[in-house]
């Protein structure tokens, strides 16, 4: 039986503040924006190529904005996906190299912490 992980729940203060950087900046998918009721917002984003995807919104979430920490995109090319953020006005960390990769670190509007990763090339 397969499990897949296809959703991840991602707290905001703002909704149309996150989507816009989501979308704009980190050029992620707008699949699907509802609003069910005054109180409920759902908002599925998806990084491109993905098979699993974000949610924001509002009415949706008990966590606070900006607690999500460490969530990781795997890339072909780091760099490449460095200089293409930080094209887009993503204040983005230089290429850090690790044995277990290279990564790059930046934040959302709200403080969610956000990895790329380019992943070693196994022996």
């Amino acid at each position: 039986m397969d499990w897949k992980l296809e959703l991840v729940s991602v707290p905001v203060a703002d909704v149309d503040r996150a989507k816009a950087f989501y979308t704009e900046q980190l050029g992620f998918v707008a699949d699907h924006d509802h609003r069910v009721s005054d109180e409920l917002r759902f908002v599925q984003l998806t990084p491109p190529g993905s098979a699993c995807s974000i949610a924001i919104g509002t009415g949706m979430d008990q966590a606070e904005p900006g607690s999500v920490r460490g969530l990781q995109i795997v890339v072909a090319d780091v760099a490449a996906a460095r200089a293409e953020l930080a094209g887009r006005g993503v204040e983005v960390s230089e290429v850090q190299e690790f044995p277990w990769g290279s990564f790059v670190f930046f934040a959302d509007p709200d403080g969610n912490t956000w990895a790329l990763q380019q992943l070693p090339a196994w022996k």
